[in-house]
């Protein structure tokens, strides 16, 4: 494939929301040499100055600092909006950049109505703008290596897939009033599944969600709150008293319109180790994130005497069929470039540069935000209906019948040549 990572015309970058993943963007995207980010804001304190003057000192040049977004936006001085704020401004925010004329990338995280997924699409496809979710899994080294083999057919017809969000952040959430962190409220007021886009992306790229399918119903339970509430006890007395709602695990089914089933789970108020917990079953094989196992119909080796078919290690399948996209990204990067995460935010964010470059619609969409962010809604009601599933709406407008695949180096829908 020709190099996706040459630089191109210069794209200019305003960044609202500078909290660690903010200035995660800020500095990957400051650090491409067709990239200037030229406006930076956040509503707390200092952060819009200190940013300014910490991505001066970097690369040469001071962005304006703002703290208010509104004010950012109508100043202008930028050719798109980079959104990385709470989980619960994503979209308004987003909306607002699209009717002040920029087109979107949005960091991912719990949606908050469907009223506002449908606002989201209705105002991208009003304005002709596009959004780009920030979903920095679908380009993971290990998810893009598993789509490449789920391409070449070595796992046959896919049946089902599952995922999670397995992540201990005690010290996140339970201060998350100190640190301005986002994610603390939800827990606090809502029972739902608060993360499904880390897993979910990556699927919905192995089974052509929104290009040829799409997601039915989503069905969620969730067990008793008690971990949060017992860290608080004991860490922040303080809160002690506060009534956590959301539950230790939720578990959630979803169905597909092609007859796939998907699991997730969301677990991030117990001891755990991280995992997205990756699972594909198809005709011919399995794969299963947590421990990097596979099993492969007629390829992995059955020991003689042995009848429980046991897996092999999954890792040499990783190299064997690494995609195309890291291969060349591996000849280009070096210790700016390889960011958070093994470097797939750098992928992610240079994916929405490169179409911005070449006025090609986003590898990612609108779509693509609102369903994955959509189901913490259909799973926050589900949960309060005792797990009764509900019905996820197709934002497509039927074109996901005939819709399809992205296009560009950074598409996921295609093998690239």
């Amino acid at each position: 494939m020709t190099n996706p990572f040459a630089p191109g015309r210069v794209i200019r970058v305003g960044v609202l929301g500078l909290g660690g993943r903010g200035m995660g963007h800020a500095y990957l995207l400051s650090a491409m040499p067709d990239v200037r980010v030229t406006a930076v804001c956040d509503n707390y304190g200092t952060r819009a100055v200190d940013a300014a003057q910490h991505l001066q000192e970097k690369f040469g040049t001071r962005p304006e600092p703002y703290t208010d977004a509104d004010e950012m936006l109508k100043a202008g001085g930028f050719d798109a909006v980079a959104i990385i704020t709470s989980w619960q401004t994503h979209m308004r925010l987003a909306i607002k950049a699209l009717r002040a004329g920029y087109p979107v990338g949005m960091e991912i995280g719990a949606g908050q109505s469907l009223l506002e997924c449908q606002d989201l699409v209705r105002t991208s496809e009003e304005t002709g703008l596009p959004v780009m979710p920030f979903e920095n899994c679908c380009y993971g080294e290990v998810e893009t290596a598993i789509l490449h083999m789920i391409q070449k057919g070595m796992f046959g017809t896919i049946l089902h897939c599952g995922g999670g969000y397995e992540h201990e952040l005690f010290d996140e959430i339970g201060n998350g009033d100190v640190t301005h962190h986002y994610r603390q409220p939800h827990f606090f007021h809502r029972n739902a599944e608060l993360y499904p886009t880390h897993e979910m992306g990556p699927i919905a790229k192995y089974i052509g969600i929104n290009r040829g399918n799409r997601i039915l119903t989503v069905s969620s339970i969730a067990s008793k709150a008690v971990g949060l509430s017992e860290w608080l006890h004991k860490n922040r007395p303080e809160l002690g008293d506060v009534n956590v709602r959301e539950g230790d695990v939720v578990t959630s089914m979803l169905t597909c319109a092609n007859g796939e089933t998907i699991t997730l789970m969301h677990k991030c108020t117990l001891p755990c180790c991280y995992s997205r917990q990756g699972r594909v079953d198809g005709t011919k094989g399995l794969w299963m994130e947590n421990g990097n196992l596979i099993y492969l119909a007629g390829i992995t080796p059955i020991p003689e005497g042995v009848w429980d078919h046991p897996p092999e290690p999954a890792a040499p399948y990783y190299e064997r069929y690494r995609h195309p996209l890291w291969k060349a990204y591996e000849e280009y990067r070096n210790s700016v470039t390889a960011g958070a995460h093994g470097g797939m935010d750098y992928l992610v964010d240079r994916a929405w540069i490169h179409s911005l470059q070449n006025r090609i619609a986003p590898p990612l969409d609108v779509y693509d935000a609102v369903t994955w962010m959509a189901i913490t809604v259909l799973s926050e009601q589900s949960v309060a209906m005792g797990g009764m599933p509900q019905a996820m709406p197709d934002f497509t407008n039927g074109a996901w019948l005939t819709r399809g695949p992205a296009e560009g180096p950074f598409a996921l829908d295609t093998l690239p040549e």
